[in-house]
């Protein structure tokens, strides 16, 4: 069989290209800090969805859920905002059409993404 003059399209890990592990942050608060516990399921309040009796494959897809609603709730309340000043500011201050739709679509999406993490597989 004859090997293929392409490289492997699959990532692959180089011990020579590794960053040197850094170390972690003393404050919980840090981007870095924020960005590892989101990745261990962290729900929106930034602490473990606390049913311990869950699996943990659920507790991160209802973590996941807590933060798509949590995101779905700043839309929301974007699009309100911006109704209002629609109805009641002055015209200029209208964010416009295109970003209206934007914003309803981001809330079709994040009310797919919690509905999706909210089945029950079986």
């Amino acid at each position: 069989m004859n090997t293929s003059d392409f490289r492997s399209l699959h990532a692959q890990y180089d011990p020579n290209n590794a960053e040197a592990e850094r170390e972690p942050s003393v404050d919980p608060n840090t981007f870095v800090a924020t960005l590892r516990r989101i990745g261990t399921g962290a729900a929106a309040d930034g602490q473990p969805w606390p049913e311990r009796h869950q699996l943990p494959g659920r507790c991160l897809q209802l973590a996941d859920a807590d933060c798509a609603l949590a995101g779905l709730r700043v839309v929301a309340e974007l699009m309100l905002a911006a109704e209002r000043t629609r109805q009641n500011g002055a015209p200029e201050e209208y964010l416009g059409d295109r970003v209206m739709e934007g914003l309803k679509m981001a809330c079709v999406a994040l009310t797919a993404q919690a509905s999706a993490c909210l089945q029950v597989r079986g």
